[in-house]
């Protein structure tokens, strides 16, 4: 076997042993669409991700510059990403909720409490976010890290204390480790750029 045939027998394993681990894997939900550069990693092992792909726990999904990324996790869940942004699948049970972590970028999380009553939770490395029967942002603004929330209420942890953000308002933390501030209503502009940070 020369060099070039033992090479495509290599990357034919390669691609055997991806496809075996996604089907032995759990699945999350699936990509609803998908801008530009979008890929999950599992074990170290990238993916790249189209419209209709599934995605699994434990998964880190990511989008390159000027991409985005929309997902449908279960029946309940909706998440799109920004550019340049990491969500790891932590922890999910289909049309029960489960435990998202933003490693970076931003994004926008739809749950529907009608689907179910379940918490979703969003870790970062700024703090903790629950969230039920909302729609909320979070992401980097203004120079802070920024939560709001377009519908419902969600509560916000960092170190040691607990804010309530109700719809149409927002919270900051300025560094992982600080805590939120008072939440209190952001202007058009300001919501209108979070908005489009995820589109």
């Amino acid at each position: 076997m020369n060099c070039v045939e033992r090479r495509i027998v290599l990357a034919g394993l390669g691609a055997t042993l991806i496809v075996k681990r996604a089907r032995s894997a759990e699945p999350a939900g699936e990509v609803q669409s998908a801008r530009g550069e979008c890929y999950a990693l599992t074990a170290d092992v990238r993916r790249s991700l189209a419209a209709a792909a599934a995605v699994f726990i434990g998964d880190s999904v990511g989008t390159g510059p000027q991409s985005a990324l929309a997902l449908r996790l279960g029946e309940a869940t909706n998440v799109r990403l920004g550019q340049e942004a990491r969500l790891r699948i932590d922890r999910f049970i289909v049309n029960a909720g489960g435990t998202l972590v933003l490693e970076r970028g931003a994004m926008l999380c739809e749950h529907d409490a009608r689907a179910s009553s379940n918490e979703m939770n969003i870790l970062s490395p700024f703090g903790l976010i629950a969230v039920r029967g909302t729609s909320v942002w979070c992401g980097p603004s203004n120079g802070v890290f920024g939560v709001f929330v377009q519908r419902g209420a969600v509560t916000v942890t960092g170190r040691q204390k607990t804010v309530l953000v109700v719809s149409g308002f927002g919270t900051n933390i300025a560094h992982p480790g600080d805590e939120p501030t008072a939440p209190a209503p952001w202007g058009a502009a300001r919501i209108k750029a979070a908005l489009d940070s995820v589109m």
